[in-house]
């Protein structure tokens, strides 16, 4: 049963680039870190990566955090959870992440 995914939906999928030391060092390696939609599935965040950078993406890992409490002053609250995708790219394929301006 394959579902007909809406082009227009797929960049709303995808929030940003997660650009951290791990993240920075997996670049190496052509995997790409993403914050994405926690509802986003697999198969829709390979689809919304071809289609926004028009490349061939081999593999999706998702992951999300387990909540991390912190406190303000008396009150204590969690910090906001977030989906992160690590996409490996085929080996001829890249994302320009930081552009030459």
């Amino acid at each position: 049963m394959t579902k007909q995914l809406d082009p227009r939906k797929l960049a709303d999928l995808i929030r940003r680039p997660i650009v951290t030391e791990k993240a920075t060092l997996l670049m190496e390696n052509n995997q790409y870190t993403f914050e994405v939609d926690r509802k986003a599935t697999k198969p829709e965040i390979k689809a919304a990566i071809e289609a926004l950078f028009d490349v061939k993406v081999l593999k999706v890992n998702t992951l999300i955090q387990p909540r991390k409490k912190r406190r303000v002053g008396r009150f204590t609250g969690y910090k906001p959870q977030y989906k992160r995708a690590f996409v490996k790219l085929a080996p001829d394929d890249s994302i320009a992440l930081f552009p030459d301006v």
